[in-house]
């Protein structure tokens, strides 16, 4: 049976053994196949430089709110035009 391992789970092995820890006996104390320690390895080191990487979140969110405004405005005058049989277009 596969177990699922979750993402914190995997960085504390992971740097536990870049910390200087044995592999094997890391992997043993695990239950993890030496391969695929270092395949989590070899991931996390290609990708742990994206978390010094600016974040444009609040371009993001600001375009999310000018877009909510917009549907809502769009709301609103369907619902209008729902109601009076007329179209505000």
């Amino acid at each position: 049976m596969r177990r699922k391992w979750d993402a914190k789970t995997k960085a504390r092995i992971v740097l536990q053994g870049l910390s200087g820890g044995c592999v094997n006996d890391l992997c043993r104390a695990n239950d993890l196949r030496p391969s695929q320690y270092y395949k989590w390895r070899g991931h996390f080191l290609d990708n742990c430089h994206q978390l010094f990487e600016r974040q444009p979140a609040g371009c993001a969110e600001s375009e999310l709110a000018a877009e909510n405004e917009e549907l809502k405005k769009l709301v609103g005058e369907l619902t209008l035009e729902l109601t009076s049989g007329k179209s505000s277009r």
